[in-house]
């Protein structure tokens, strides 16, 4: 039986005023200065309908909604939908890389 895919990552851009917190900064010692900082994350909504979730306030992480700009559909797009385990996975996959490539990044 196919898994339904109906799970999504998302990447969205964060202002670069996020460096002035000590916590994102402590977690992204390898920073490149100039690259995107950015929040990963996965839902079973349209990554669109989740930003503005964000935004609103409505279970939504701190930084999305407080330096959130937009999303950044050329680095997830590709990817969805997929199968819950697979947005899992993806989630921290995606934030792996985009950080061992010197963005700044939160996952949570």
């Amino acid at each position: 039986m196919k898994l339904p895919e109906k799970h999504h990552v998302y990447v969205i851009e964060l202002s670069k005023d996020v460096l002035k917190e000590g916590r994102f900064l402590r977690a992204n010692p390898d920073y490149k200065d100039g690259l995107p900082c950015v929040y990963v994350g996965m839902t079973g909504l349209d990554p669109d309908i989740r930003f503005d979730k964000h935004k609103a306030g409505i279970q939504s992480n701190r930084y999305a909604k407080e330096y959130g700009l937009h999303l950044m559909p050329e680095l997830y797009a590709e990817f969805n939908p997929m199968p819950y385990e697979d947005a899992r996975y993806m989630e921290v996959d995606l934030a792996i890389r985009l950080r061992q490539s010197g963005y700044g990044v939160w996952q949570a």
